[in-house]
C-alpha cells in the first residue's frame, strides 16, 4: 500500500510539474505566438517569457515579425507591342499583425509570391517595350502601390519591389543595338556638321573684323593723308605769301630763292625715283648755272646786307654811302626759268 501511495505521489509531482512547463512559453525576439484556447484565437504572446493555461491554451503559430524577402521566379511577359521579355524580381514584405497574417491567408509567401507575378504580368503588359527597358522606378512604384493595397487585409506591408533583370530576346537585342548605334552615329554627324558650321561662321566674323579694321585703318589713314596735304598747302601757301610779300616789297632775291629750291628738289626727286636707270640733264646747262648763280647771288645779297649792318654799327658816318651804294646796285638777276619739262629750250639727251 505504501509504494502505491509512492508510484502516486511522484506521479503527481512529475503532473504538476509538467503542467507548470506547460504553462510557462518564451518567445524570442522578432517572433509573436498566437494562442489558441479551445482551438481558437485567445491572445498574442509578445518576445519575452509569458504564462499560458495548460490543456486549455496552446501555441497556434509562430510568426516571424521580421522584414522577410521573397525571390519572385522569371517568367515571360508580353508587353503591349508584342514583345516577349523575361522578368525575375525580388519582394521585401513586413508582419504587422501576427493574428491576421496567421488566420487572414493560409499560406502567406505562396499568396504573396502569386500576387506579385500576376501584378507583374498586369503592369508590364501595359507598357511598350522601351517604356519597360528605360522606367524601371516606375514599374517598381507601381507594382508596390497594388501589391501593398492587396496585403494590407492580411497584415502584412510590402516594403519595397524590385525588378532584377528584364531580358527581350535575342534577336531584338541586336535590333536594339543597331538602333542605338545608328542613333549615335546620327549624334555624332549632327555634332560634326554643328562643329564645322560654327567654325565657319566664327572664320566668317573674323574676316567680316578684319575687313572691317582694315576699313576703319584706311579711313585713318586717309584722313592723316588728308590732314597733312591740308597742312603742307597752308605751309605752301603762306610761303608763297610771303613771297609775294617779298616781291611786292622789291626783294628779287626772295623770288631767286623761291625758283632755285623747287628746280634743285624737282632734279632731286627725279634722280632718287625707283625706277630710274639713266640720269637725263638738260643740253643746255645755262639754266642749271644761272640757277646756281641766282643762289650765289642771293648768298652774296644777304652776306652784303650782313656786312652793311656791322658796317652800320661802329661808323656812323658811313651808313649814307653804304645805302647809297647798296641802292645803286642792280638787283640780283633771277635764274632764268627753265622752260621746258627738262630745265632747257633743247630735248633732253641720254648720256
Amino acid at each position: 500500500m505504501f509504494a502505491g501511495f509512492s508510484i502516486f505521489a511522484v506521479a503527481v509531482v512529475v503532473l504538476v510539474v509538467l503542467t507548470l512547463m506547460m504553462g510557462v512559453r518564451q518567445v524570442p525576439q522578432g517572433y509573436n505566438y498566437t494562442v489558441e484556447r479551445f482551438g481558437k484565437y485567445n491572445t498574442t504572446l509578445q518576445p519575452g517569457l509569458a504564462l499560458i493555461l495548460p490543456w486549455i491554451d496552446r501555441i497556434g503559430r509562430r510568426m516571424n515579425m521580421m522584414e522577410q524577402v521573397l525571390d519572385v521566379p522569371s517568367q515571360e511577359v508580353i508587353t503591349r507591342d508584342n514583345a516577349t521579355v523575361t522578368v525575375d524580381g525580388v519582394v521585401f514584405f513586413q508582419v504587422l499583425d501576427a493574428p491576421r497574417a496567421s488566420y487572414e491567408v493560409a499560406n502567406l509567401e505562396l499568396a504573396l509570391l502569386n500576387l506579385i507575378m500576376t501584378n507583374i504580368r498586369t503592369v508590364m503588359g501595359s507598357m511598350d517595350l522601351d517604356q519597360l527597358l528605360s522606367h524601371r522606378d516606375e514599374i517598381n512604384q507601381r507594382l508596390l502601390g497594388v501589391v501593398d493595397q492587396a496585403v494590407e487585409p492580411w497584415g502584412v506591408k510590402a516594403n519595397r519591389i524590385e525588378i532584377k533583370d528584364i531580358v527581350p530576346p535575342k534577336d531584338l537585342v541586336d535590333s536594339m543595338a543597331r538602333q542605338m548605334k545608328a542613333e549615335r552615329e546620327k549624334r555624332a554627324n549632327i555634332l560634326e556638321a554643328e562643329g564645322l558650321r560654327q567654325a565657319e561662321i566664327l572664320r566668317a566674323e573674323g574676316r567680316k573684323q578684319s575687313v572691317v579694321l582694315d576699313a576703319e585703318g584706311r579711313k585713318e589713314a586717309a584722313f592723316r593723308d588728308a590732314e597733312a596735304r591740308e597742312r603742307s598747302a597752308q605751309a605752301e601757301a603762306e610761303a608763297t605769301r610771303m613771297v609775294s610779300q617779298a616781291i611786292a616789297a622789291g626783294d628779287i632775291a626772295a623770288l631767286n630763292y623761291f625758283v632755285a629750291e623747287k628746280y634743285v628738289r624737282a632734279l632731286d626727286d627725279f634722280a632718287k625715283s625707283p625706277n630710274q636707270k639713266t640720269f637725263i640733264l638738260p643740253m643746255d646747262l645755262a639754266g642749271l648755272a644761272g640757277s646756281i648763280g641766282g643762289i650765289a647771288e642771293i648768298a652774296r645779297s644777304a652776306m652784303g646786307e650782313s656786312a652793311s649792318d656791322d658796317a652800320r654799327r661802329p661808323r656812323a658816318s658811313a651808313v649814307p654811302s653804304q645805302q647809297a651804294q647798296g641802292q645803286a646796285r642792280p638787283p640780283a638777276r633771277p635764274p632764268a626759268p627753265p622752260s621746258g619739262p627738262w630745265g632747257g629750250d633743247n630735248p633732253p639727251a641720254g648720256a
